[in-house]
Formats: structure tokens, sequence, C-alpha cells
């Protein structure tokens, strides 16, 4: 039986916090977190892109999560090839230097980059004890084009993550022109990775088309929306769109049809300006809801708040 998690992709981004959908009741990182997961069963972190937190804290997050959440988990920046703060460095691997520069994977010694790796796992160890760990996201820049030298730098970086579960989001239109594309979609397939689908702005050097397929479980769909300022302003521009109801409606028929061809499917609201990706991934649950009450719906399971 499929099952179907809605999710956003944050729960405490600046501007969530300050949008007002938390209620004063819920003001500290626990309380959040528990009133969040209330009411989705699937998040992403973000903010293990920007750093490493502490094994600490992402023990605290299984605590104040029911049974049956689910945590999708970005990957460190500079494992995906982005150029990274070194304040964004644990202390003690920090590289001498501009302490305000960059760091690629070149620029660090052998050992640190693999002492990284070690501390990155080991984050991810009791969200994955628990059994709470979805995916670790691998999303690399929009340079990153299709080759053969682009494989084997994904392969690589994805072998250094298992046997935890792996999802791909590609972010230039490369690897979906023409025979590009069932070649990706063999390449994921082959190596038992996730293709992230998405919903996004079309006509731009980082566009990937809305093409629903299951490379490896779960299948994990992110909702980008359509802002017209996608090539041009910044993040907050770039994410500012609400979803219409038709659109969701119509999102949520190919959902449903979607969902049978994997055992998981994992949605996810992007759309992270105020609380519009909380208030989207709602109503497109409602709808999931709905429609699953359908008669030919019975293979669905859109799993409950909380569950």
């Amino acid at each position: 039986m499929s099952e179907i998690r809605v999710g956003t992709s944050s729960w405490a981004d600046r501007l969530l916090l300050a949008s007002g959908w938390y209620p004063r009741e819920a003001n500290t990182p626990a309380g959040r977190l528990a009133y969040y997961a209330d009411r989705f069963d699937l998040v992403e972190v973000d903010t293990t892109y920007y750093a490493l937190p502490a094994v600490e804290t992402t023990s605290a997050w299984v605590d104040r999560t029911p049974p049956g959440f689910r945590f999708n988990v970005k990957a460190f920046s500079l494992f995906t090839g982005h150029p990274t703060a070194i304040s964004a460095l644990p202390r003690d691997l920090r590289p001498t230097g501009d302490p305000n520069g960059r760091v690629r994977r070149r620029d660090l010694p052998e050992p640190t980059y693999e002492e990284l790796w070690e501390r990155f796992r080991a984050v991810l160890e009791p969200i994955a004890a628990a059994g709470k760990l979805g995916v670790v996201l691998l999303q690399f820049p929009p340079w990153l084009g299709y080759g053969e030298a682009a494989k084997r730098r994904i392969i690589e970086v994805a072998e250094r993550c298992r046997p935890l579960r792996v999802a791909v989001e590609f972010r230039h239109s490369s690897w979906f022109d023409g025979d590009n594309a069932r070649y990706t979609v063999g390449f994921l397939a082959r190596n038992d990775l996730s293709m992230v689908c998405v919903d996004m702005p079309q006509g731009h050097a980082s566009s990937v088309p809305p093409v629903l397929l299951a490379t490896a479980d779960p299948a994990v769909v992110r909702f980008h929306g359509h802002s017209a300022a996608w090539g041009s302003g910044d993040k907050q521009e770039k994410f500012r769109y609400a979803y219409a109801e038709g659109q969701l409606a119509r999102w949520a028929d190919r959902l449903r049809e979607f969902a049978r061809e994997t055992d998981e499917l994992h949605v996810l609201m992007n759309n992270c300006c105020g609380d519009q990706a909380q208030r989207d991934a709602a109503r497109l649950a409602a709808l999931l809801r709905r429609d699953g009450s359908r008669p030919d719906a019975d293979q669905l399971t859109l799993l409950p708040v909380g569950s």
C-alpha cells in the first residue's frame, strides 16, 4: 500500500517565525517542532545545508516528534560542490586565512574533508536509528550540467551516505534535454537513487520539467512555486508564490496516480515565504485526503496527522 507524506522545506526559518503561523505558546524550538509535527508527518531539514548541527540537536528532534514522523535531511553544501562559508565549518576544522572567506572541497586537506563526513553521518545517526530518516537530499548546484564526470561526482557523494536512502535534485536543464532525459532516469534507477521531481518556473537554465518518475523509494516531489522573479530575485522573491486551489487540485490527482509507482511518496512545499508553504501543504494534504475517499483509491494511504 502506497503512503503519501506531505510537509514543508523547513519548520523554523525566520520568515515563518515572523508570520504568526505558530501560536504564542509554541515559543521554543521544542514547542514549534512539536506543533509542526502535530500537523504534518514529514519535514525537510534545510539547516544542515548551511552548517552541521550538534548530535544533541538531532537527538532532540527525534524526541520531539511522534513515531512515524520523517525527516528528509539536506546534505552540507560543501559535499554537493557549493562554495561554503569558512564560518560554517566546525571551529576546529576551519582553515587559516580569511575567516569571512569561502572554501570548496579542493581547498581542504583530505583528512579535514573526511572528518566533515564523519561528523555529518554522526548527525544523521540519531534520526536514522529512530527510523525517522527519509532521505539524504543531494541538491547539486545550478552549474552542474549533464556529463560523465558529473555522474561520477554524484555517485561518490551518494556512496558516502550509504546505506541511507539518497535523493538527487538536479538544477541544470541539460539533465533532461533530449535523449539525456532517459539516460538521467536510467542512471538514477541503476544506482538506487530517488529522482527529486519538481514543480518550478520553466524557461531558465536551472529549469527541470515537472515529470513524475520513480527511480527509487521513496519518491520525492518538491514544489518551488512559479514566481516571475525566479531568474532575478533574491531568495525571498524567488520563492514568493501561492498555489491556486485549481493548481493544487490538479496536482493532487497527479500525485495520487504517481503514488501507485512507489511504496512511499514524499511531497514537500518549498515556496517558503512567510507561512505560505505551510498553508499550501495543509490545503494539498486536505485535497489528497478528500481524493482518498474515492472508491478507486483503496490502495493509497495519506498518513494521518501525527501518525
